[in-house]
């Protein structure tokens, strides 16, 4: 009978660890050790397993063996990687939608854009971006391709927020706009080719560590 209440608790510490790990709280590479986050949430190893494990499924952790669980790094590796599996996922989400989406969904996904070209700092950005990708991705009506997505979004998001925590500048999503045209055009190729290119650029900066020295932090800008 304690089953569903592990699960939820093992949903809250994962949601609670992956908001820190996004916002930058805890650092790449930090370890995350079972028995402090057991005592922090006052729970058994096993939720706190679970929470570990949906972190490594979003792409913020990862498990080595013998020396547990670590916050995966800002790798160009890791970031291309989460890239290339956006570009794949949302091209075949996007083909499934295409049919199901009708004008009332494709003009709240122009307010999505417009409302990113309008942002003046990263969160909104994110937010308003992310919307814009569910809108016209959603209507696939497939809950495990989404799931996929969504987890790759949050992954997206913690080498967005590294990256950018100041000094973001506002911008004008022309492959946004192209992606819509295209849609209502019946242009499904031509919309998934540009979203597939889109979720693939991307950006660095230098940023400055915690110890002072810069180094290069790598993001995905679409």
């Amino acid at each position: 009978m304690s089953k569903p209440t592990e699960e939820t608790l093992a949903a809250r510490i994962s949601r609670i660890l992956a908001d820190r790990i996004i916002a930058g709280e805890i650092a790449p590479g930090a370890r995350l050790r079972q028995d402090h986050v057991a005592a922090e949430f006052g729970a058994s190893h096993v939720p706190v397993r679970e929470a570990f494990r949906r972190l490594e499924a979003q792409g913020l952790a990862v498990s080595e063996p013998r020396r547990g669980v670590k916050v995966a790094s800002f790798a160009l590796a890791e970031v291309k990687e989460v890239a290339e599996m956006r570009a794949a996922l949302e091209a075949l989400a996007l083909r499934h939608a295409a049919p199901n989406l009708t004008p009332a969904i494709l003009a709240a996904a122009e307010d999505a854009t417009r409302a990113g070209d309008n942002s003046r700092d990263v969160r909104s950005w994110e937010a308003a971006n992310r919307g814009f990708h569910r809108l016209i991705l959603a209507p696939c009506g497939m809950a495990r391709l989404m799931a996929s997505i969504d987890d790759l979004h949050a992954a997206s998001a913690r080498f967005l927020f590294a990256a950018w925590r100041s000094d973001w500048e506002a911008r004008t999503d022309h492959d946004h706009r192209a992606i819509l045209a295209a849609l209502r055009q019946g242009d499904v190729e031509t919309a998934c080719a540009t979203l597939a290119r889109h979720v693939q650029w991307v950006g660095h900066r230098p940023v400055v560590t915690a110890g002072g020295r810069p180094r290069k932090v790598f993001a995905i800008v679409g």
